[in-house]
């Protein structure tokens, strides 16, 4: 009997380590799939009271894609436009590289052939581009698939959730009423990681970039997404785009607008971080603000992006798990638990 259990537990975590090498390189996109189901499923439980579940995944889905394709585009084409006005100002009169020779030449005492230097550049960055096209074409293919592997994982988690959870409620060795009381705290540290940290970055960053655009600041709306993300991360936030902006401002000889920005972005993008995160975490996640700046970090190192949520996530589940842990063991000591 012994045997068998050794046998079976050695099986177990052989096919565990086996299972955990296929999921590590698609690991950010699987953890992407799971937090975006987790945002859709409430609507997914509405759908289904009017449609399919395949349906309401679908559509769910479809969703998902078009929210996310859409912002990337209006930036890229927000992007595009700056940069090809700004190739037209700079005008179409050729540059006369011998004045440029010349001037070099004054300077330094060095006589510079430009034209002879382009070509011999241009033929190194071809040759470098020849040898790493396969690369790159194979970044692009696994990013691709990644992808389709993230939409159909959203679609069979939304799909099948139920049946997903009662699963798990069968295969986990605990009582339903614990499991249940696990869950919620998960839960809990989700919405809180949700709400305090993607929600309030998205604040954050859509109103910093209102004083971006206020100001008159070429491609705010590339900037603004630049913030989003930069928001998620504590400790630095939005301050590295708007005090560069704050920066650029004084020295091209607008110091009002530099103030006012730099005024603006102290005091009122200042107050959504101050007041709406720490709301959010108390209120939700119940973590103390150093676990949950530990997870953050923590996670965005061992998770990569994807860390900077479910970092937080994974300590919140450890807090969760160590509870029923005690409970379990105490109820144990009790005689209530064979």
């Amino acid at each position: 009997m012994n045997l068998s259990k050794g046998f079976v537990l050695t099986l177990i975590v052989t096919l565990l380590v086996l299972a955990g090498m296929l999921i590590r390189p698609f690991l950010q996109y699987i953890l992407g799939a799971v937090l975006l189901a987790y945002v859709l499923y409430p609507l997914q439980v509405r759908l289904e009271t009017y449609v399919s579940p395949m349906v309401a995944a679908l559509s769910l889905v479809t969703l998902a894609v078009a929210g996310f394709v859409a912002p990337v585009v209006v930036v890229l084409a927000s992007v595009a436009d700056s940069a090809d006005r700004i190739l037209r100002e700079l005008g179409t009169e050729p540059v006369q590289l011998d004045v440029v020779e010349s001037r070099i030449k004054e300077l330094t005492g060095r006589e510079v052939d430009i034209a002879g230097e382009l070509v011999s550049s241009g033929r190194d960055i071809g040759t470098i581009i020849f040898e790493r096209s396969t690369q790159a074409f194979s970044t692009v293919t696994f990013h691709l698939i990644g992808i389709a592997l993230a939409l159909f994982l959203i679609y069979y988690l939304l799909k099948d959730g139920d049946d997903l959870v009662d699963w798990l409620q069968q295969t986990v060795p605990l009582p339903v009423d614990v499991q249940r009381d696990f869950y919620d705290e998960i839960d809990d540290v989700m919405l809180g990681v949700l709400f305090g940290h993607a929600f309030v970055a998205i604040v954050q960053g859509i109103v910093a970039g209102v004083g971006l655009a206020a100001t008159g600041v070429p491609n705010a709306l590339f900037w603004t997404a630049i913030m989003v993300v930069l928001a998620m991360v504590p400790l630095i936030g939005t301050i590295p785009v708007w005090g560069g902006v704050v920066v650029y401002l004084y020295v091209t000889n607008e110091p009002l607008l530099a103030v006012g920005l730099f005024l603006y972005s102290v005091i009122i993008v200042g107050l959504t971080d101050d007041y709406l995160r720490p709301f959010a975490v108390d209120r939700y996640a119940k973590l103390n603000p150093a676990v949950i700046l530990l997870g953050i970090l923590g996670g965005a190192y061992a998770f990569g992006v994807m860390g900077l949520l479910f970092g937080p996530v994974v300590l919140g589940a450890l807090k969760a798990a160590l509870r029923v842990g005690l409970d379990i063991w105490s109820q144990i000591d009790d005689g209530n638990i064979g």
